[in-house]
């Protein structure tokens, strides 16, 4: 039996914070991307939702059968979706799921409910070093919401997966973030 494939288009995209491979460039068809958070976590993560005439560049990699409970886990408060007829790639992957929450569970972050800086970070890193700087701005227009309050935990990061950014992506990141004119709440 083959593996099946995810689509990741957030953290996912950051081969730091996963062990699954080959990674291929991927492109999901009919979605975007929204900073987003759902009763079954209390800060704010990316969501995949379903727009049509819209796309989202990203990843694909292969989960062994045995690998998915522990995807799940880490994508828990997701919903796991079939997206094969929606992905264009250069791989040979039969089948393919997205992760997206369910649309009745989506609720527009708040102060109560920011974003975490460090998990913007693990984002805007992964999209530099697989897309370039090109591929991280495609992404930025591409996803909805950042007027979402963002907590900047880098000092501490709350993030389970946070990484390390060199200066380069740490000016990204942050002159982004600023032509934005995103709120970044101090711990």
């Amino acid at each position: 039996m083959s593996d099946i494939y995810f689509f990741g288009y957030g953290s996912l995209v950051n081969s730091l914070t996963h062990g699954y491979a080959p990674t291929h460039h991927a492109t999901a068809q009919g979605w975007r991307r929204a900073w987003r958070y759902t009763p079954d976590r209390k800060l704010a993560y990316l969501t995949a939702i379903r727009a049509p005439g819209h796309e989202i560049d990203g990843l694909i990699a292969p989960v062994p059968q045995d690998g998915w409970a522990t995807l799940d886990l880490r994508e828990h408060a997701y919903d796991r979706l079939p997206a094969t007829h929606a992905v264009a790639h250069p791989a040979t992957a039969s089948e393919i799921a997205i992760y997206a929450i369910h649309p009745d569970r989506l609720h527009i972050p708040d102060d109560d409910h920011p974003v975490l800086l460090s998990y913007v970070d693990v984002v805007l890193q992964g999209y530099l070093r697989e897309f370039g700087k090109d591929g991280a701005l495609r992404f930025v227009a591409t996803t909805d919401g950042w007027e979402a309050p963002m907590l900047n935990d880098r000092a501490n990061p709350i993030y389970p997966r946070a990484q390390r950014l060199d200066p380069a992506e740490r000016a990204f990141v942050d002159d982004t973030l600023h032509a934005l004119g995103c709120k970044v709440l101090v711990p």
